[in-house]
């Protein structure tokens, strides 16, 4: 979220950053521009200064009403009285339109988008995105490759249509040992995460407040992406039952929310930061705007599980974080063998409220393509002012944390991977080295007979 301030300083730098936003469309552009913007904010600041004088006057008023009565001038005090009274009418409708004015200010600004670093690409959509590098080689089988859900399906492990019954499109039921194999996967990359990489293991709530989501900016621009679930008459018998009723809590759509949001509403001590969080939880998304995409298989899902990294740290550290980032996401894929590449997103194809963001993409045999598997994002300030996330520095001087996101990694896709990757000619799937500790001795999946 930026400062209002920052942007009547360098309103021209501001311009040109949104420049580099081009998929904004024409009404954004005109709203997310400095003149708009600081237009409207004048009108805040004369509101305020019209309150501040009307309530100036009035207590000055009052000073004279007394002096007034003193010198026996009744006609005086009774004309100051009455101007006392009209001001006391007046401050309540004064304030509301200083508050009504900074509420639209702040309404802007909400919804406008990151600043792309300079180094980012500029592109539109994902063909404007940069290869940045590739780990290994397509592996070559001797029998044409079959996808996730062929395999799954065949080992009658991955039921689709019976997760309909269930849930609808979108969701799935792992069975037997594939089920272990996706629960193989996260273990191995939180013990990798934690024991290696020096990130701190947290089990977080998977509901969360708007105030949670707003502070991430899922909020107010993604509300249809979020599931969202009410409180109802189950707390009737609860003493805060009057508090809770009628609250509403979002289903997190990745552990970025509750994990960034440790730190909201709290200065922490430089000598803290780095802080380093990784959990794998549950997530939840809408896919609102993925009607007819990947209806397939696992590849999107409503319902799926993720191993996400979040980094707390110092500016001038962020940009450093971010490769460090990228290298613990990518430690995981070598060990399990994995061809991959990543790519620089283009201004284009980047997230809301990333400046900069890497994707690892894996290569899939059975659709002979690579998939998103991870996203790398360093985020500047941009979250913690909407948090109010900051630090104590050497000056003690408090200032805003950077804040970092990556998936380390989408559990569900690394295992359509490994089963796409490691598949045998029949149908099994053998298992990779570095999962075998968590598999209880099974190394090759095969059909239940």
């Amino acid at each position: 979220m930026y400062d209002i301030k920052s942007i009547r300083e360098n309103p021209d730098a501001f311009d040109a950053g949104m420049a580099r936003r081009p998929n904004l469309k024409a009404d954004e552009k005109e709203r997310f521009s400095s003149q708009y913007l600081l237009a409207l904010d004048e009108k805040r600041r004369a509101a305020i200064t019209q309150f501040e004088q009307a309530q100036a006057r009035r207590n000055a008023a009052s000073k004279e009403v007394g002096e007034a009565m003193k010198a026996k001038d009744e006609a005086r005090a009774n004309a100051l009285k009455a101007e006392v009274a009209k001001l006391k009418d007046d401050l309540p409708k004064l304030d509301a339109d200083a508050k009504k004015f900074g509420a639209e200010v702040d309404a802007v600004l909400a919804q406008i988008p990151n600043t792309p670093l300079e180094e980012v690409p500029v592109g539109t959509d994902e063909h404007g995105n940069i290869e940045h590098h590739k780990h290994g080689a397509a592996r070559t089988y001797s029998f044409a490759p079959k996808q996730h859900f062929e395999l799954g399906e065949d080992l009658k492990m991955m039921d689709f249509e019976l997760a309909a019954k269930l849930s609808g499109a979108r969701f799935v039921v792992l069975q037997n040992k594939l089920a272990r194999l996706e629960r193989a996967l996260g273990q191995f990359f939180l013990d990798t995460h934690t024991e290696e990489h020096g990130y701190t293991e947290v089990n977080p709530p998977l509901l969360v407040r708007d105030e949670a989501m707003f502070g991430t900016a899922q909020l107010p621009k993604f509300e249809d992406d979020q599931f969202w679930a009410v409180s109802g008459d189950v707390f009737a018998n609860n003493a805060a039952a009057v508090d809770m009723k009628g609250a509403r809590w979002g289903m997190i759509p990745t552990a970025e929310v509750p994990l960034t949001n440790l730190v909201r509403e709290s200065i922490v001590a430089e000598d803290e930061l780095p802080l380093r969080l990784t959990a794998c939880t549950p997530c939840f998304r809408a896919e609102a705007g993925a009607a007819g995409r990947d209806t397939r298989g696992m590849i999107r899902q409503h319902q799926f599980t993720k191993v996400e990294l979040v980094s707390i740290t110092t500016p001038d550290k962020s940009k450093e974080e971010h490769e460090r980032m990228l290298s613990c996401a990518e430690a995981v894929l070598k060990k399990l063998d994995l061809h991959y590449r990543v790519v620089t997103l283009c201004t284009g194809d980047m997230g809301f409220a990333a400046q900069k963001t890497y994707d690892i993409e894996v290569w899939l045999p059975g659709q002979n393509m690579f998939r998103e598997i991870s996203s790398c994002s360093v985020c500047g300030d941009f979250q913690a002012r909407r948090m109010n996330a900051r630090y104590r520095g050497k000056d003690n001087k408090p200032a805003f944390v950077h804040t970092l996101n990556g998936s380390g990694v989408a559990v569900g896709r690394a295992l359509v991977a490994v089963m796409e990757t490691y598949q045998q000619d029949g149908g099994a799937i053998a298992v990779p080295d570095v999962l075998k500790p968590y598999m209880g001795g099974v190394t090759t999946i095969e059909k239940v007979k």
